[in-house]
C-alpha cells in the first residue's frame, strides 16, 4: 500500500521539525515458527480454497454473497470460527464427501469481528466444505466493498471497488482474514451487462443472464492472503501493452480517461521488466492491471492487490492540462512501489502485521532505487540517500516512536502500523544495510529469500538468514537487529586530532532524541563511512566507540560519506568549523546531509542555531537546486515559530525574503527550455514559500495569473497551476473563495474537481475556514473529499478543525474509514501551539479511543508540548543571529 505522503524532500525537511509521531513498543524477537505467529482465531481449522459468488446492488448499497470454503479441521471441535464484519447470514452448512450436510448455527461477535458456526456433533480432523449464504453493505469509505460517485459530462456515475488491507476482507467474505491463512480464490460475479468487472485474474468466462445482467467468472487465483483479493465494477475502459514473458499489462479507468494512463502503462511495463531481473523470480500471474479510481483516502493512495493494483486517479492519470513533473514522479513512484509489492507482500507475505515493514519498507526502498535507475533525468540518484536516511528521523527521535518490527495485537494497531517508521525508517535501514554488505550480496540475499518463501509467509529473520549466507563475516544479523528491534536514532559524535601527517578520528556513539535530553542512550552496531583529506572512503562498524586513522591533515573529515547511514552526526566545534569552510566543495548529497543534521541538532540545542543559519547563508546562487530547496524549507519553517510575535516575524520575513528572492529572480516565474525537473520543483517551492512569508509581489502576481486563468484556463501552465491556485486560496477573501467554489461546482473532471474542493480548505481567513468545515459535512464535496477538507483546514487552523470535528463527531466518523478514526482526530490537532489542546486531546482519547490504540493521540500531545518548549529555547538564538546580520 502506498501511503499518502508528501515528497521525499518535504519528508526530509519535516525530519528536523518537532511533530511527534509514533508510540513506543518494546523490542520483540521475531517469531521463529508458524505456531508462534499471532492470530485472533482458534487454531482448530484453516482454509485452502474459497469459491465466492457476489451480486452487488449498487443502487441499494448492498450485496448478496455465497461462498464455499474448503476447510481443513485440525483438531476435534464443534465450532468453526472465522472473521466477519457487518455481514448478515442465511443458510450455512458443512459437508464432508458425499455425506449429508450439517446445518450450522451462526452467531456473530461484533467487537471481535467473528462469526462462529456451531454444529451438533464434534467434527473429526479432516477435509470439509463450509457453504455460507450471506449479505453485506457497500460502504462509502475505502473499507471492504465500497462505492465512489463521480461527475461526468453526462451526469453522475457510480463505480465499485474493494479495499481489504489491513483487515477488511471480512466485510466482503466471511473468511480467515489474516495474512498467514493463504488460500486460492475463485470469484464469480453477477453484474450489469454494460459494465466492466475486474479482479486479480483474467476472465475465464462471461455470459448474459436475465435482467440485463451478466455472469463473469474469473480464473482461479494463486495461493494468497485475503487482503490481496480485489473486485472492481464500473463504466470502465481498458488499455493494454505486452510486458516481459507474455504478461499482459493493463490500465483501467473510467470511460474517456484511459488515454491519460499511457505513462502509467509504459511505466508498469518498464518496472515489471526491472523487477523480474532484480528478484530472479518472474512475475507469476498472466496479467497485471492498474485500476484508476476517483476520489481519495486520508491514509493511502494505492493498494497492491495481486494482479489488480488499485490506485486513486491522482496517482495514476496524467491530464495534460493540469499535470506537471511532480505528478509524473508520483505516478511512476507509486507504480514502482505497488509493483514491488507483487513480490514483497504478495508472493512472499509477512506472517503477521508485526512484520508489515517487510512489505512497506522494502517497497519504499525499491521505489526509490528503481526511480533513480529508470529516470536519471530526474536527478534523484544524486541526492536520494540524504532524503531517505533522514526522512523518518524526526518521528523516530521521540519517546512515542516504535521499532521497525513492532508487536501488533489489534486491528486498529495494525492500521496504525502504516506509518513513517514502517515506510520511511524501513526503507532507510534497507538502504544502509545494502550499502554495508554491497549491492551484489544484498540482491543475492533477496533472491534467495524470495525463492525460498514464494507463495508462503515469512518473518524478518527469514530475510536476515539469507543475508547472512550472502554476506558472511559481516555480523549482519546483529546490525540488522539493532536497527529493527529497537527504536530511535543513533548519534555519532566525531572529533579529530592530527599528528605525524595522520588524522585520528574518534567516534563516540550516543542517541539523538528530541524530547528526552537526559535519556540513557541505546546502543547500536553502526556502519559508518568516513572521508578524509585524500577523498577516499574508510568504513568502520562503531559499537560504542571507535578510532579511525586517515592519511593527511589538510581538509575536513566527513562522517556518513554518501549519507546512507541511519544516524545523526555531531561534530566537535573545530571539525564543524573546518567542514563549514569547505562546505561548498562537498558533493551535493553530503552538503544536504550536513545541513539536515545541523538543523536537527540545533533544534534540540546540541549545536547553536547560528551553525545552521550560517550554513544556509553560505549557499551561493549557483548551488544545486536540492540545496536551495533545503534552504527555502529551513527559512520557511523558522517563520512558523514567530507566530504571535508580529514585530519579530516582520524582521525575520524581511531577511528570509531577501535571502530567497535573488534565487527566485534568477529562475523567474515561467519554465525555460532545458529546465531540469528539480529546477521546476525549486521554482514552485520558492513561489510557495515566498508567498507564505508574505512577499507582496509574489502574492500580487499569483492573483494576476489567477485572474487570467479565470478568463482563459490555458494561460496557467501545469507546472504553476497548483502553486498559484494554492496561494490564491490561502490568501482568499470571500469573493475569491466563492469563485473557487463555483469552479468546483462546475467541474466535471473528477480529479480536477477534487483539487478545487481541497483548495477551499486552505484559507487563512477564519470565517472562510469555518465555511469550508460546514461544507465538508454536506454531500457536495463527495464522500471521500469531506474528511480531507477538514484535514486541510487543520493546516492553518488546527484548533478550529479539531474542535469542529469533535463537536460533529458522529457525522465525521462516517467520513473516515473505521479502523483509522483513532488516527484521524489527533492528526487534526497535531499542529496546534496551544497547551490547552493537550488537555482536549487527552480528554478525547480517554473518552473515545481504546487504550491500545492511542499512539497518534500520545504523539500529538508530545509534539505540541515539545514544540512549545523548543520554540521558547530557539527563538532568542535566532533573533540574536538576525541582529548580527543587520549589524
Amino acid at each position: 500500500m502506498r501511503k499518502t505522503l508528501v515528497t521525499a524532500i518535504a519528508l526530509a525537511l519535516a525530519s528536523t521539525s518537532v511533530a511527534a509521531l509514533a508510540q513506543a513498543a518494546p523490542a520483540s524477537s521475531t517469531p521463529a515458527s508458524s505456531a508462534e505467529v499471532t492470530t485472533q482465531l482458534p487454531r482448530t481449522a484453516k482454509p485452502s480454497h474459497y469459491a465466492v459468488q457476489i451480486t452487488p446492488h449498487a443502487d441499494k448499497m448492498t450485496f448478496d454473497g455465497k461462498v464455499k470454503i474448503d476447510v481443513q479441521v485440525l483438531q476435534p471441535t464443534k465450532t468453526i470460527v472465522l472473521q466477519a464484519a457487518n455481514l448478515t447470514f442465511g443458510t450455512s452448512t458443512l459437508s464432508a464427501g458425499k455425506g449429508k450436510p450439517m446445518t450450522a448455527k451462526v452467531s456473530t461477535g461484533a467487537d471481535a469481528q467473528t462469526a462462529t458456526f456451531a454444529f451438533d456433533k464434534t467434527l473429526a480432523p479432516g477435509q470439509y466444505t463450509l457453504s455460507i449464504d450471506y449479505s453485506g453493505i457497500i460502504n462509502t469509505q475505502a473499507n471492504g466493498l465500497f462505492a465512489l460517485d463521480y461527475a461526468t459530462d453526462s451526469g453522475q456515475k457510480r463505480a465499485l471497488y474493494t479495499q481489504f488491507e489491513n483487515s477488511d476482507a471480512r466485510r466482503f467474505i466471511p473468511s480467515w482474514d489474516e495474512p498467514d491463512f493463504k488460500a486460492t480464490f475463485d470469484l464469480t460475479v453477477e453484474v450489469p451487462a454494460d459494465q466492466m468487472a475486474v479482479s486479480n485474474m483474467p476472465i475465464a468466462s462471461s455470459k448474459d443472464v436475465a435482467g440485463g445482467m451478466k455472469q463473469v467468472v474469473f480464473q482461479t487465483s494463486p495461493k494468497m492472503s485475503t487482503y490481496l483479493l480485489f473486485f472492481g465494477l464500473g463504466d470502465f475502459e481498458r488499455a493494454t501493452t505486452m510486458g516481459p514473458n507474455g504478461t499482459e499489462i493493463g490500465v483501467i479507468a473510467q470511460k474517456g480517461k484511459v488515454s491519460q494512463a499511457k505513462f502509467a502503462l509504459d511505466s508498469g511495463r518498464d518496472v515489471l521488466k526491472e523487477y523480474n531481473d532484480y528478484f530472479g523470480v518472474d512475475y507469476p500471474l498472466p496479467k497485471l492491471d492498474n485500476i484508476a479510481a476517483p476520489g481519495q483516502s486520508q491514509f493511502f493512495s494505492a493498494m497492491e492487490n495481486w494482479g489488480a493494483i488499485f490506485t486513486f486517479e491522482y496517482s495514476l492519470l496524467l491530464d495534460p492540462a493540469i499535470s506537471n513533473v511532480n505528478d509524473e514522479q508520483r505516478v511512476f513512484t507509486t507504480a514502482a512501489h505497488e509493483i514491488a509489492h507483487q513480490w514483497f507482500g504478495d508472493l512472499v507475505t509477512m506472517a503477521w502485521w508485526d512484520d508489515l515493514w517487510l512489505n512497506e519498507g522494502f517497497a519504499t526502498w525499491m521505489e526509490g532505487r528503481t526511480t533513480a535507475k529508470l529516470h536519471p533525468e530526474w536527478d534523484i540518484d544524486k541526492t536520494d540517500a540524504a532524503y531517505t536516511s533522514r526522512g523518518a528521523m524526526g518521528r523516530d527521535a521521540y519517546a512515542t516512536t516504535h521499532p521497525v518490527v513492532q508487536h501488533v495485537a489489534t486491528v486498529e494497531q495494525a492500521s496504525q502500523a502504516f506509518d513513517g517508521i514502517t515506510y520511511g525508517k524501513g526503507s532507510a535501514v534497507i538502504g544502509m544495510l545494502e550499502d554495508y554488505v554491497g549491492s551484489d550480496a544484498w540482491r543475492a540475499g533477496v533472491r534467495s529469500y524470495i525463492k525460498k518463501h514464494e507463495h508462503a509467509n515469512a518473518v524478518t529473520d527469514d530475510l536476515w538468514a539469507e543475508m547472512d549466507k550472502a554476506a558472511p563475516g559481516k555480523d549482519f544479523t546483529q546490525v540488522a537487529h539493532d536497527f529493527t528491534l529497537q527504536p530511535g536514532v543513533p548519534l555519532i559524535k566525531a572529533s579529530a586530532t592530527c599528528a605525524g601527517g595522520q588524522t585520528t578520528v574518534t567516534l563516540e556513539q550516543g542517541e539523538y532524541t528530541v524530547d528526552r535530553p537526559d535519556k540513557t542512550p541505546l546502543r547500536w552496531h553502526v556502519p559508518v563511512a568516513l572521508r578524509g583529506a585524500d577523498g577516499k572512503e574508510v568504513r568502520v562498524l562503531v559499537d560504542g566507540d571507535a578510532q579511525v586513522k586517515l592519511p593527511g591533515c589538510d581538509g575536513p573529515v566527513l562522517v556518513n560519506a554518501g549519507q546512507k547511514g541511519y544516524y545523526r552526526t555531531l561534530y566537535a566545534p573545530a571539525q564543524f568549523k573546518a567542514l563549514t569552510a569547505s562546505f561548498n566543495t562537498l558533493p551535493v548529497v553530503d552538503q544536504l546531509g550536513v545541513m539536515m543534521d545541523t538543523s536537527a541538532l540545533a533544534t534540540i540545542g546540541l549545536q547553536p542555531e547560528s551553525d545552521m543559519l550560517n550554513l544556509t547563508a553560505k549557499v551561493p546562487l549557483k548551488a544545486s537546486d536540492d540545496l536551495w530547496l533545503q534552504v527555502a524549507g529551513t527559512l520557511g519553517g523558522i517563520d512558523d515559530m514567530f507566530e504571535g510575535k508580529p514585530k519579530a516575524q516582520a524582521a525575520w520575513r524581511k531577511y528570509a525574503i531577501g535571502r530567497l528572492s535573488p534565487k527566485f529572480q534568477q529562475l523567474g516565474w515561467d519554465n525555460r527550455d532545458g529546465d531540469a525537473a528539480r529546477t521546476k520543483q525549486l521554482r514552485s517551492s520558492l513561489i510557495g514559500i515566498l508567498s507564505s512569508l508574505g512577499d507582496a509581489q509574489v502574492i500580487a502576481e499569483a492573483r494576476r495569473r489567477f485572474a487570467a486563468f479565470q478568463a482563459d484556463p490555458s494561460s496557467l501552465s501545469p507546472d504553476l497551476r497548483r502553486t498559484v491556485l494554492g496561494i490564491v486560496a490561502r490568501n482568499a477573501d470571500a469573493t475569491t473563495w466563492e469563485a473557487l467554489h463555483q469552479m468546483a461546482q462546475k467541474e466535471t473532471s473528477s480529479m480536477v474537481r477534487d483539487q478545487y474542493y481541497s483548495l477551499l480548505a486552505y484559507a487563512k481567513d477564519d470565517a472562510l475556514a469555518r465555511k469550508a468545515l460546514d461544507m465538508a459535512l454536506t454531500d457536495e464535496p463527495g464522500a471521500t473529499n469531506s474528511a480531507s477538507m477538514i484535514g486541510g483546514v487543520s493546516r492553518e487552523h488546527p484548533d478550529m478543525a479539531f474542535d469542529f470535528a469533535v463537536d460533529h463527531r458522529e457525522q465525521v466518523n462516517k467520513l473516515v474509514d473505521s479502523t483509522s478514526i483513532s488516527r484521524y482526530y489527533p492528526r487534526l490537532a497535531s499542529g496546534s501551539t496551544d497547551l490547552k489542546m493537550v488537555d482536549k486531546l487527552n480528554a478525547f482519547a480517554d473518552k473515545y479511543i481504546a487504550p491500545t490504540s492511542r499512539r497518534d493521540a500520545e504523539t500529538a500531545v508530545t509534539g505540541i508540548k515539545t514544540r512549545i518548549k523548543l520554540r521558547a529555547e530557539r527563538l532568542p538564538q535566532i533573533e540574536a543571529w538576525l541582529k548580527q546580520q543587520k549589524g
